[in-house]
């Protein structure tokens, strides 16, 4: 398997949005830079406040011209679900076969039963820029991100 590390192009793919729609990575590469993170379950606490604070955060990643991007095994409805209750105003992209997950090389936690907790910031050219990987930060994702995309 490989693994997306600083430095990669992020690999092109494709899968269903909150809305069950096709949403294709390809549509941005080259037009915003891009926070892809990847987390365990929806309505789950650490995802839920990693979630929130993503939208809490959201009107930044979008003056820095960046798009937030969440991806997880959960299907397009419970995505719809979790984004309408909590009002996140970003992507949400269903990986039920996790395809995209090890694409990236994201790896699982506690043993292989938690799926890994990692954010990926890319800039325009579709190059990663950083990554951070902690499952038990959930909020500090969003500060690394930040961070990362006012250093481009």
């Amino acid at each position: 398997m490989s693994k997306i590390v600083i430095g990669s192009k992020i690999p092109s793919f494709t899968l269903k949005n909150q809305h069950n729609i096709n949403f294709t990575i390809d549509s941005l590469v080259g037009k915003k830079n891009l926070v892809i993170y990847f987390y365990p379950k929806d309505e789950t606490p650490g995802c839920t406040t990693e979630a929130c604070n993503f939208r809490d955060q959201y009107k930044i990643f979008k003056e820095i011209d960046a798009e937030v991007i969440g991806i997880s095994t959960d299907s397009p409805e419970s995505h719809l679900k979790f984004s309408e209750k909590n009002q996140l105003p970003f992507i949400l992209l269903s990986d039920p076969e996790d395809a995209i997950r090890k694409l990236f090389g994201v790896p699982n936690d506690l043993l292989g039963m938690l799926k890994g907790r990692v954010t990926y910031v890319v800039n325009k050219q579709g190059t990663v820029i950083h990554t951070f990987n902690s499952q038990y930060k959930p909020a500090q994702h969003i500060q690394e991100a930040i961070n990362a995309l006012y250093k481009i």
